[in-house]
């Protein structure tokens, strides 16, 4: 067990609180370093999508999380990068300079869409980042000198440093883990800039953040553009894993999803984006294990309690029809949205930290630790 003691403002800001950390994340990033050439192909490529997707929910981190703007458009965001990535490489334009421009030309969107947001709040900023992202949508499926339309985009394999990386290679892989790696660096630095903290007194009340001179307009729209660069980045690289893009790729589930993954992980923890990543992609896996061998095994066990042929086949029809519903995968990710909004609003780094405090204070655990002290000013009850 450590305890900290923190004797100066220094300690507050550390970007490693104890050695402890320096370690831990050191063995992690050996760890992941050596994946590629001790793992499968298919697992690295779960391990790179878990990368990207990971690197948006960091993005929407910055802007849902720690600065309290609600988005369901960041597939919007996504697509113009990927889409910019797509259109500079038939020009031939380096990668470097198409990744770097995508991030660009993402920020500068997403900083024309915080501007009419600025009057938003709740449930009205997210119907119009929805409504964004119906526009560009639209837009790449009718600009069709640009885009192609509907029938999309091919995207050549990257050239880095006059070489050809394959989106199957370990180079690859180490690219989208260095942006990764890159992306949850500059947010830790940015959290602990007075650009961040003047995100997070946002967050916490606009009303006392204005009291203390935070230009709240200028910092929303600051957030909205960062997260949609980070965003872009990471469109650039999604747009090469999948080697074509089109319009139906980019629709609103994908929003979903990268909201989801910071429900899950942890809406205030950059380490809560990658346990949120890992499950949206793992979560494809296993709904094809659950129709493909599922169904025998529980026909199986079914047999082993003695029930007859034809009952065993009745039970595998039944379980092979449910695992086959067209509409499983959207309910499971209500179901999964409604638990851990009613149960664990931290998400599993919420959890972690409640087991780590439990056996820290063991036997001195209070079990409303955690509990929100419901308490506000005159001025907060009806915002």
């Amino acid at each position: 067990m450590r305890f900290l003691f923190k004797t100066d403002y220094e300690d507050d800001i550390k970007l490693f609180p104890h050695s402890g950390y320096v370690v831990s994340y050191g063995l992690l990033l050996a760890v992941l370093l050596i994946a590629p050439y001790v793992l499968s192909s298919y697992l690295m490529s779960q391990l790179v999508f878990v990368c990207i997707y990971a690197t948006v929910g960091v993005a929407l981190m910055i802007l849902t999380g720690f600065t309290g703007q609600a988005s369901l458009g960041h597939a919007a965001f996504l697509a113009i990068g990927a889409y910019t990535a797509a259109y500079l490489q038939k020009y031939n334009v380096p990668f470097p300079v198409y990744f770097l421009a995508a991030g660009v030309l993402t920020g500068c969107i997403g900083a024309l869409v915080g501007f009419p947001a600025l009057r938003l709040q709740g449930i009205y900023l997210v119907i119009a980042t929805i409504s964004f992202a119906f526009i560009v949508e639209e837009i790449l499926a009718r600009w069709e000198s640009v885009t192609n339309g509907n029938e999309g985009m091919r995207v050549k394999a990257l050239s880095l440093l006059g070489v050809t990386v394959s989106r199957d290679s370990p180079t690859f892989y180490f690219l989208c883990l260095a942006v990764l790696v890159l992306t949850i660096v500059g947010t830790l630095n940015l959290l602990r800039s007075p650009t961040g903290r003047a995100f997070v007194a946002i967050r916490d009340s606009e009303t006392a953040a204005r009291s203390m001179g935070v230009n709240v307009a200028l910092y929303k729209v600051k957030s909205f553009a960062i997260s949609a660069a980070i965003t872009g980045f990471a469109g650039v690289l999604f747009a090469h894993k999948l080697s074509f893009i089109s319009p139906e790729m980019f629709t609103l589930q994908l929003s979903i999803e990268f909201i989801i993954v910071i429900l899950i992980g942890g809406t205030f923890s950059l380490h809560g984006a990658v346990l949120g990543a890992i499950f949206i992609v793992m979560l494809d896996p296993f709904l094809t294990y659950l129709k493909d061998d599922m169904p025998g095994i529980i026909a199986g066990i079914a047999a082993m309690f003695g029930a007859g042929t034809a009952t065993v086949a009745n039970v595998q029809s039944k379980v092979a029809a449910f695992a086959s519903l067209n509409g499983l995968k959207g309910a499971i990710y209500g179901i999964i949205i409604m638990l851990f909004v009613l149960f664990e609003p931290l998400g599993i780094y919420g959890r972690w930290l409640k087991i780590k405090l439990f056996f820290q204070l063991f036997p001195l655990y209070k079990r409303a630790t955690f509990k929100r002290q419901k308490i506000y000013v005159k001025s907060e009850r009806n915002r």
